[in-house]
């Protein structure tokens, strides 16, 4: 349902954020443009190559995601625009600001 979705409307906005401590955060905003390959992309193989697979798993799970498309569609991002927001130096301003507006606040 996202190609149809993407078709009719392809403004994004996308999210990608790391799990450890401080976080990073990417903020994408942008237009998504539709690419119809043939057979499975690269880098659909290979992203789904992180899974714990041994190599006869990973022989067996390619031929099945070869039978199961013709095609897919890749999205790409086309970004307008960005914001980094790392928990580090970012953000350090970001509180600094609530914290001036809350001693303000408080007459401090």
């Amino acid at each position: 349902m996202k190609v149809p979705a993407l078709r009719q409307n392809p403004a994004v906005a996308l999210t990608i954020d790391t799990e450890v401590h401080p976080p990073r955060i990417l903020l994408i905003r942008g237009r998504a443009e539709l690419d119809v390959v043939d057979g499975i992309p690269d880098e659909f193989l290979r992203m789904n190559g992180t899974y714990a697979m041994t190599p006869e798993q990973r022989v067996e799970w390619e031929a099945e995601v070869r039978s199961l498309y013709d095609r897919m569609v890749r999205i790409v991002i086309i970004p307008t625009w960005a914001k980094l927001i790392d928990f580090e130096t970012t953000l350090l301003s970001a509180v600094e600001e609530l914290a001036r507006q809350r001693d303000e606040r408080q007459g401090a």
